[in-house]
């Protein structure tokens, strides 16, 4: 494989190939392919497609998220990103900047919660010294599970008008970083829409909180490779870092390679890891008939 073979095979599975993603049915069939994407592109970048350059069908100057509320083509994409969040075709999680949407198809979210999830989603969030959860978080969740789906604004007027915003924000973001809650929907006049995961999507946390974690880990590795292709194992570390120990993946990789799951190919002059392609059967070209 060369480097120009490699990018076209990226550019294809993107969508970034001028053949965008505009319909449900499409995106859908998008996610599922790539199993995971940002809303929009990163700097420093995160070598993983992005739902906009889909929505676009390339990736010539594509917003960020800081100026995509004067973009046109933000507002039709997260237009779109909304329908699939609501059909659960695909899940949304805080992975770098929350701003920034990192949906994860809906077959491989559950490896997902795995990993991030709560392992008793049953029970409530509990405050303390040791716990990743504030009083006010515990209290958010509290009306989420009692009124939810329910709009921030809204939330906010429940838990009391000496609430900041950006302590509501904090709140959620500790429920969200732990998959607690989802957005479910979004409109223009009361902003996102939250619920708790485990009654919007029970089948989903029930699946994930049944995946051990190796079984979750070496899913995610190889639904990566298949999403990027072929990639250096360091661009591994980096994206999957990002909510588990590095030491985890690197025993992941190894463990997949040890079982001839993922292999290496050569591109160009660099050496990088790929799912192994299946083997294809031999099949003897038939002899030719001799004519008397």
């Amino acid at each position: 494989m060369t480097d120009a073979e490699l990018h076209q095979a990226r550019t294809q599975k993107w969508r970034l190939d001028g053949q965008p993603v505009r319909t449900l049915d499409d995106a859908r069939a998008f996610l599922e392919s790539v199993g995971f994407c940002l809303m929009y592109p990163m700097r420093p970048a995160i070598l993983v497609p992005t739902f906009i350059g889909a929505w676009v069908g390339a990736d010539d100057k594509l917003p960020m998220r800081q100026h995509a509320y004067n973009d046109p083509r933000a507002k039709e994409a997260t237009e779109l990103m909304v329908r699939v969040l609501r059909d659960k075709a695909a899940y949304e999680a805080p992975l770098i900047d929350e701003a920034n949407a990192f949906l994860l198809a809906a077959s491989v979210f559950p490896y997902f919660y795995s990993l991030v999830g709560e392992r008793n989603p049953r029970q409530p969030p509990a405050s303390g010294p040791r716990s990743p959860y504030s009083p006010l978080a515990c209290d958010a969740f509290e009306i989420i599970r009692r009124r939810g789906p329910i709009s921030k604004s809204k939330l906010g007027e429940m838990l009391g008008g000496s609430v900041s915003i950006a302590g509501l924000d904090r709140a959620l973001s500790e429920l969200w970083a732990k998959l607690r809650i989802t957005r479910v929907d979004y409109t223009a006049a009361e902003g996102s829409v939250w619920d708790e995961l485990s009654r919007w999507a029970p089948d989903v946390v029930r699946e994930g909180v049944g995946i051990s974690v190796p079984e979750a880990l070496s899913a995610l590795v190889s639904k990566y490779l298949d999403c990027v292709i072929a990639v250096d194992e360091g661009e591994v570390e980096n994206f999957l870092a990002n909510f588990v120990p590095r030491t985890r993946v690197k025993e992941a990789i190894h463990a997949l390679l040890s079982a001839r799951e993922l292999s290496f190919v050569h591109v160009g002059s660099k050496s990088l890891l790929q799912v192994t392609p299946p083997k294809q059967a031999y099949v003897p070209k038939p002899r030719p008939v001799r004519v008397t």
